[in-house]
């Protein structure tokens, strides 16, 4: 049938007409449908988070001496919902990194790393009901990892190079102003140790799991076309049982053991390039007390592969309780370059397989970062949830489009969609001071309390907060 000359040009006008519309509503409607996810994400965060509506932006406030001596808690704010409260300020040294509760049962301390050289106190215990800090050891460099172990005892280490040691401590609350030699690893305190078999290394994180089997990295950039930090696996020759604490050092799984690199690829099919996927652990070499092995030097000659400055890692409990070994860890990039680092997730088999080291090992992204989500630094799994808290460590006074302070971010396991990706993350938290940044953030057991030390603040203490409130 053919039209008139009447109807055709209508028609041909009402079709434009629609096309034109139908991309205006595209574009707003579907164009972005990453944005829009998100914002569902965000409007729904008391069910998925536990807490009101998140944070949209990171703040620029930057408080004074002043103001941060006389409100500690004004140092952070946090999203709708949840609560700041002061464990201490104005009493402990100004750089506390990575912290843990204790006793593990019935807690009423935190022992943390004090970040600083040499003469300043190192590893420190906080009391929850006080505040007051207490030094336990002093005389290490740059106190960064610390972990309690399965069998009662503290793991702390050094981030310094390639020479930072890791060191062991028994009845920790029993020891006041110790001195460590950290060229000969002597201490004044019998009940301090350096751990000799884990080798030396810039340490940051540990995973540590109940028979002594411990994953950490090197924070280690590349340069000059070296690879980055390596990750690394010592199995104790004696594993722990898993259950009841040690009475000496001396039954400490952490005397002997053989520590490995890991190497991810298919065989001869891996180097640069191969960041994710399955790997091997490469044997480096069988480490006791009497050692004294800079791993860097055994890694390159393994062929290692190389992160861009390993960070903090956790243990995901909920696969521990499975009897799965998974920890997921960041490496924080440089934004300067405008690689923004990201979080990985490492699987090793059963908890029996990595005693073995029988498994075969993957290593797949989790959270890659971004402008926003910048420099990822500290990791904190999350019981009541199996969420994962990442602390920022990227820069404040000079970032890429004005001064802006550094954020703690809530994000999401994932689930079963078609990635292995997080499912979002959303701003839980941001700082009020640019010369600070959030370290060693930790929930205690319940997931209800989540303990974060606002290092280096302009208050010139540290300062250690309990951010609380989160739903069940």
């Amino acid at each position: 049938m053919r039209l008139s000359s009447r109807v055709a040009p209508f028609i041909v006008s009402a079709v434009a007409l629609v096309a034109v519309v139908g991309t205006a509503f595209g574009a707003a409607f579907f164009d972005d449908w990453g944005l829009d996810r998100q914002t569902q994400m965000e409007n729904k965060s008391r069910t998925l988070f536990g807490f009101g509506q998140p944070l949209t932006t990171s703040s620029t406030t930057n408080l004074t001496q002043a103001e941060a001596l006389a409100d500690p808690a004004a140092l952070i704010t946090v999203a709708k919902g949840l609560k700041v409260d002061v464990v201490s300020a104005g009493n402990a040294p100004p750089n506390i990194d990575q912290m843990v509760l204790w006793p593990q049962t019935n807690p009423q301390f935190i022992i943390a790393c004090n970040e600083q050289g040499a003469a300043q106190p190192a590893l420190v215990k906080v009391s929850l009901g006080t505040g007051v800090s207490t030094t336990i050891a002093s005389g290490i460099s740059s106190c960064d990892g610390v972990r309690a172990t399965p069998w009662g005892t503290v793991l702390f280490a050094e981030e310094a190079g390639s020479t930072g040691g890791a060191y062991e401590v028994i009845d920790p609350l029993s020891v006041v102003g110790a001195s460590i030699n950290r060229n000969t690893g002597v201490s004044t305190s019998a009940n301090i140790r350096r751990v000799n078999a884990l080798g030396f290394l810039s340490y940051e994180g540990f995973a540590v799991l109940p028979s002594g089997v411990t994953y950490y990295g090197d924070e280690l950039g590349p340069s000059n076309g070296t690879p980055g930090g390596a990750y690394y696996k010592f199995v104790p020759d004696n594993p722990w049982p898993g259950s009841g604490t040690i009475s000496s050092l001396d039954q400490s799984p952490y005397n002997a053991g053989n520590v490995f690199s890991l190497r991810v690829g298919e065989g001869s099919n891996s180097g640069q390039g191969d960041s994710y996927g399955i790997g091997t652990w490469s044997f480096l070499a069988h480490l006791t007390a009497a050692s004294n092995q800079q791993l860097r030097l055994l890694a390159t000659a393994n062929n290692r592969t190389g992160y861009f400055r390993p960070e903090d890692i956790s243990i995901d409990e909920e696969a521990l309780a499975a009897g799965d070994v998974r920890f997921c860890g960041n490496n924080t990039g440089r934004d300067s370059a405008r690689y923004w680092g990201e979080t990985t997730c490492f699987t090793d088999g059963t908890l029996a397989q990595a005693v073995a080291n029988s498994a075969t090992p993957q290593v797949q992204l989790f959270v890659q970062g971004s402008a926003e989500l910048n420099m990822p630094d500290n990791i904190a799994y999350q019981a009541s949830r199996a969420n994962w808290l990442v602390e920022e460590d990227g820069s404040t006074d000079d970032f890429i489009d004005g001064a802006r302070n550094d954020d703690i971010w809530d994000c999401l396991p994932e689930g079963a969609d078609i990635d292995t990706l997080s499912d979002g993350c959303v701003r839980v938290a941001t700082l009020n001071d640019l010369d600070a940044e959030s370290t060693g953030g930790f929930f205690d057991p319940t997931g209800k309390h989540y303990y974060v030390s606002i290092q280096h603040n302009s208050s010139g203490f540290g300062t250690i907060l309990d951010i609380t409130g989160w739903g069940s």
